[in-house]
Parts: C-alpha cells; structure tokens; sequence
C-alpha cells in the first residue's frame, strides 16, 4: 500500500556520513562518545539525582563502555543519536544531549540530555540543546522534536523553555520511576519556529 506523502527525511539521512561534533560557539562541543568516556559515564550514574529522573543505573565502568558501544552503534541505525557534551578547552565529559526515537519519514525525533553534578547551573544542559536544535533543523532538516520531563522536574523545565520548546500539554501517569508514576510535561519546536 503507497504512502500518500513522501518522507521528510528519507532512510540514510544520518548514517551516511560521519557523526558531526557541534560546537555550541560558547566553550561546549557537541562530540561522539568514546569508550574512554565511560569512568565518567558511569560516576554521574551514581549521583542520586540521576536516580530520581533517570530508569537506568550504571553498576560498572565496564557496562558504561557497553552502553557507549551502543550509542555509536545507534548513529548508523538511524535509531538514536548521542554526543557527549564535552568542555571544548579540557574535553572533560559534562554531560550528554540525544535525540531519541527518531522518526525520519515523519521528520520527528525527541530531545535528551543530563548534566554532570559538578556542571549543573552553568547552562550546560540549555547551550547543548540549543545546538543540537540547530543542527537538527537547519542542517538536517528534521521537522519536529519533542522533549519529555517528569512534572516535578522543575530544573528540567526551565531547560526545555530557555531552549524554545513549548509546553504543549501533561501526559498523565506516564514514565514509571522508581517513587512510582509520574506524569511528564511534553514540549516541542517545530521548525517554523523562531530561532532562538
């Protein structure tokens, strides 16, 4: 049965070049993650923060390493994609920005990211996806992203609307974590936007 519109990005969009490193134009670079990322990977898994917002822990370096091996792989699957945010003078690892769940033939994809307990409050989490933002829009031609948060998460709020992204509405009792279910704001940009 033919589809009534063509795709927004059709299949090869990303795998068929390199993954890029982005530069924020303000001290933070947008790079593929390494395997010798991983000691870092794995000790802001252990920041009880993260254990409040995120469904994954990390037990050892060694699985750190798996789950980077996993994001590299992911960039020619077309699955997901993910950069270490990285310090553009010491290339220390601050956190991480992605897009999830990409939907090429729809032009879609959802925003991620977390932030290393020592870089929180610098604006790092916002300056990430700001440049992811860009990217995606202007250089890939991506039409929507959508970013989740847990309601409670107000820090991850603010992220998301100093990046642009509307709050569009609450998906109820959403994303089970480990206090129990919780519901999520969704906001999104879509391209026609004003730029940031």
């Amino acid at each position: 049965m033919p589809f009534t519109t063509a795709p927004v990005l059709p299949a090869g969009t990303l795998s068929r070049s390199a993954q890029p490193v982005l530069a924020t134009g303000d001290g933070l670079l947008l790079r593929p993650w390494r395997a010798d990322d991983a000691p870092a990977v794995h000790a802001v898994f252990q920041d009880p923060l993260m254990h409040q917002w995120h469904i994954r822990s990390s037990d050892s370096v060694g699985e750190g390493v798996g789950w980077i091996e996993q994001w590299r792989e992911s960039w020619g699957a077309e699955r997901t994609a993910q950069w270490a945010v990285a310090d553009e003078d010491t290339d220390r690892v601050l956190g991480r920005v992605a897009l999830r769940t990409i939907e090429l033939g729809e032009g879609s994809a959802e925003v991620a990211y977390w932030t290393a307990p020592d870089a929180r409050g610098r604006g790092v989490a916002v300056r990430a996806t700001a440049a992811l933002t860009r990217w995606a829009f202007d250089e890939i031609g991506f039409h929507r992203l959508e970013l989740m948060h847990a309601t409670a998460n107000e820090s991850s709020c603010r992220v998301a609307t100093k990046a642009g992204f509307a709050l569009e509405g609450t998906k109820r009792s959403a994303v089970l974590h480990p206090d129990g279910w919780h519901d999520m704001h969704l906001h999104a940009r879509v391209r026609e936007d004003a730029a940031d």
